[in-house]
């Protein structure tokens, strides 16, 4: 059974009297622990296929499947609850909050959830090792380099125990440098077990993925594993 499985959806957008076909008739589905990235020039859809994904739109049709649950037509309060849980998202502008430490910000969506006050404590300190940045839990975002925020959002990803991560041009933001030390830590992710789907513009970043799709124009057009 696929993790993700996506049959003819479309998304519409209205102004008015204007409509906006963000997604056309798209047919995708993804395995438990595969490595894919989403490519495709600003506009072609990638980002509403992201959204949709992780549980922050609903499609204007057809059908999706998440680990075996129909979410086409889900409310807010059913998709919060997947949101975080099941999916976790790391984004190009790191979406931290300035006036939290590292560590608050890790723990951040946990409190949400109500995880309690010890496990809380292991799961932000087990997150923070993970990515390398333990000696950076009382820091603050404006003290840390951008490389260092982005691995404080994967370690807040990875605190979530989600078992997919979705992220928006993790490397945009960022220096070469840093950007393959935040690819490598995702291909680590990966190779112990994590689904991951990484929208990207760059080839660099997208050969790092097992699988890349290319979206045009609210289409998926190219679909290859590579080699």
């Amino acid at each position: 059974m696929p993790m993700i499985e996506m049959k003819k959806i479309s998304k519409e957008y209205r102004n008015g009297q204007v409509v906006t076909h963000a997604l056309k008739n798209v047919d995708l589905s993804v395995e438990k622990g595969e490595f894919l990235a989403i490519m495709g020039a600003s506009g072609s859809g990638k980002t509403t296929l992201l959204h949709l994904i992780g549980c922050m739109d609903v499609p204007t049709a057809g059908t999706y499947r998440f680990d075996g649950r129909d979410l086409t037509s889900a409310n807010e309060k059913q998709r919060a609850k997947i949101r975080g849980k099941e999916l976790a998202f790391v984004f190009q502008n790191f979406a931290l909050l300035r006036e939290d430490t590292v560590y608050e910000n890790v723990a951040m969506p946990l409190l949400a959830q109500k995880v309690p006050r010890k496990e809380r404590r292991q799961r932000v300190e087990e997150a923070l090792q993970a990515v390398g940045i333990a000696d950076l839990a009382r820091k603050y975002p404006d003290q840390i380099s951008g490389g260092q925020k982005q691995r404080t959002a994967i370690a807040r990803a990875l605190a979530c125990k989600a078992d997919v991560l979705l992220a928006d041009e993790p490397t945009g933001a960022l220096d070469s440098a840093a950007g393959e030390q935040i690819m490598r830590i995702l291909s680590r992710l990966n190779e112990e077990g994590k689904t991951i789907l990484v929208i990207t513009h760059d080839n660099q970043v997208a050969a790092y993925a097992k699988r890349r799709i290319l979206i045009q124009d609210g289409r998926i057009v190219q679909d290859e594993t590579q080699k």
